[in-house]
């Protein structure tokens, strides 16, 4: 049970979550649970670079500013944001006012429109990316998943987004965002949550390239 804690329901979770009833929501409702709508996608990818340097739980409680300031992670309203835009960012104190990540979050929603326009969607695109199963761990416990911040797929992902223009964009942060939208599942053997997104991925349709 080493890296796992047992919440008020008597369920066990990974330790992260740290007791918290807002970041059990996250770790039960979204960690790793595949995800193919292409705002959220943004928004997820968006997110892990603003939370470089920070923790995760700064970045959530911020997640309805950053929703707001940024039109609900729309690449197509963001990628017509301008100066007035980013000063506007700069002044909202419901976000992390980083000059650096807002233009960032900025050049990759016109980054995000190129990949829509050649892939047919995001989910298409990342999806490319998800390691085969005998790419990911024998176990996954504590002292197991605590070395891997990064994998082969991350560093291939984010290579390959850096070629195509995007920023913030690096092969850690690309795996935790892979965590983030389920692209693997990191969840703890004992987890409550482990098994039942294991079925849920053995029945998930995988999107497609849908060029033109």
């Amino acid at each position: 049970m080493d890296g796992l804690i047992e919440g008020p329901d008597g369920q066990h979770r990974c330790k992260w979550y740290g007791g918290l009833e807002d970041y059990r929501n996250y770790h039960d409702q979204e960690w790793g649970w595949p995800v193919t709508d292409d705002h959220r996608l943004f928004e997820k990818i968006c997110l892990e670079g603003f939370q470089s340097g920070l923790s995760w739980l700064t970045i959530l409680r911020k997640r309805e500013g950053f929703r707001a300031a940024f039109a609900g992670f729309d690449f197509n309203k963001v990628a017509e944001f301008g100066e007035e835009d980013i000063s506007r960012c700069l002044a909202d104190t419901g976000i992390v006012r980083h000059r650096g990540k807002i233009v960032s979050t900025i050049n990759n929603a016109r980054r995000a429109i190129e990949l829509k326009a050649e892939f047919g969607s995001l989910a298409a695109y990342f999806w490319r990316f998800e390691p085969k199963p005998e790419a990911r761990p024998l176990r996954y416990d504590r002292a197991t998943l605590s070395q891997i911040t990064q994998s082969a797929e991350s560093v291939a992902l984010s290579r390959d987004l850096k070629k195509r223009g995007w920023s913030f964009v690096g092969p850690t942060t690309v795996y935790a965002f892979m965590q983030a939208m389920g692209l693997v599942n990191d969840h703890l053997e004992g987890c409550c949550c482990r098994e039942p997104l294991e079925e849920y991925r053995a029945t998930f349709v995988r999107p497609v390239v849908m060029n033109g």
